[in-house]
């Protein structure tokens, strides 16, 4: 670099070209601190979701008049002197009831504004891992002819091309994890049970989409009440966190690509300096649970007049992969795969291939777990990488994917359309 060049300074206050690439909290802080208002934000949000949603169709319905109203409102709260920790933030929420939801209820309450109902699963297909908005079927925002992952599929797209910087989703098999893992965004599941859910099953969980970690943390502390640990280490940074690595949880075959970029991914993690590999070696198996398919498909159908047999064997693989889960978080703090065994399929299915494979163990389990983006693969579609830990360990899976993305050496790419 030449001596007399200086790099170009970030304006003190952010413009409306600024929101879809900044973090929820930087959006608030503006927004308490006078910098720009919440109504300025939200319409921002609106008018690149008019231009981009005809080709993504990631919403069901959009709240444009609503949205704004609900804008001026916060304005008027935060020259009251109420503190909003999430002042102005536009919001995507899963589905046309998704606004009744505990987790959009605590977001609102917090200040953020949702702007429209995000895509979910239409009828006419057994599988998930798609969306239909209100223009047509959701595409990948890296490319069209893509699904994005399903089934919080609207919610996923939606942040990754920019139209807002978090929205909210629920994951009963992978359907947050999956499509973060697709369009190259983060997806927290929380602790089955830990947050409200309507799932009568206890296998769905409610869970984010963001484009940052530290907005995933937010989402955290608003609908779980956690507060940010502040305390400093007594004496040097605290040990590092062991972690296992599995290719695919010794019963999924997972495509040699997606296993290689998540592997690499669980590398750079070590270079953090937060968490520890106990192996290293990209093939290494080291845990062994039974493939949960049979048991979680006998258990979400489960009804008054089901096989009494099937349902015992159900619940006796679970409580085997339970036991096998508890042995293994005995011996290690992590636990990190790919999200997913292949790359995003066409519009036209997955064929035979579930793509929830090495997901939906952990609804079963009810532990909880993160995708985090690992890397592009040779068609340049995202990959994602999962972490799963203990129950109730949420904040240790974002303390790790916040160090991951501040190691990154490269800025969290958007999609302003579909490529």
């Amino acid at each position: 670099m030449p001596e007399n060049h200086v790099p170009p300074q970030p304006s003190p206050h952010p413009s409306p070209d600024d929101f879809p690439a900044l973090p929820a909290e930087r959006i608030a802080a503006a927004v308490r601190a006078g910098e720009v208002t919440a109504v300025d934000v939200v319409a921002a949000s609106l008018a690149r979701i008019e231009r981009v949603e005809p080709v993504l169709c990631a919403f069901v319905e959009v709240w444009r008049e609503d949205a704004v109203r609900w804008a001026a409102e916060v304005d008027e709260r935060v020259a009251a002197g109420v503190r909003l920790p999430m002042a102005g933030v536009p919001i995507g929420v899963k589905g046309r009831n998704g606004r009744r939801t505990a987790a959009a209820r605590a977001l609102v309450a917090a200040g953020c504004v949702p702007v429209g109902a995000t895509s979910v699963p239409g009828p006419g297909t057994p599988w998930q891992t798609w969306g239909l908005g209100a223009g047509g079927r959701t595409v990948n925002p890296w490319r069209a002819d893509r699904t994005p992952g399903g089934s919080s599929a609207g919610s996923a797209a939606a942040v990754a091309a920019g139209l807002v910087p978090l929205a909210t989703g629920t994951d009963g098999a992978g359907s947050v994890r999956i499509p973060a893992a697709w369009c190259g965004v983060v997806g927290l599941k929380a602790t089955n049970g830990r947050l409200p859910s309507p799932d009568r099953t206890g296998l769905a969980s409610a869970g984010v989409l963001a484009r940052h970690a530290s907005d995933a943390a937010a989402y955290w502390r608003c609908v779980s009440g956690a507060t940010p640990t502040t305390a400093a280490p007594v004496s040097g940074p605290p040990p590092p966190l062991t972690a296992l690595w599995s290719p695919g949880l010794g019963f999924a075959y997972t495509d040699a690509e997606p296993a290689a970029i998540a592997h690499a991914a669980a590398l750079r993690l070590e270079d953090t300096g937060l968490v520890r590999l106990v192996q290293h070696r990209p093939q290494d198996e080291s845990v062994r649970l039974e493939d949960p398919a049979p048991a979680w498909l006998a258990l979400r159908g489960a009804t008054p007049d089901a096989d009494p047999v099937a349902i015992r064997a159900a619940h006796e693989l679970r409580t085997g992969n339970d036991r096998r889960l508890a042995a293994l978080f005995a011996e290690a703090d992590l636990l990190l795969t790919p999200t997913t065994p292949n790359a995003p399929h066409g519009h036209d299915g997955p064929g035979d291939r579930y793509s929830t494979a090495l997901t939906w163990a952990f609804n079963l389990s009810g532990h909880p777990a993160m995708s985090i983006p690992a890397g592009l693969d040779s068609d340049g579609l995202p990959v994602g990488l999962q972490l799963v830990t203990r129950h109730g360990e949420e904040e240790a899976l974002l303390r790790v994917a916040c160090a991951a993305e501040t190691a990154q050496d490269h800025p969290v790419r958007q999609k302003e359309t579909p490529a």
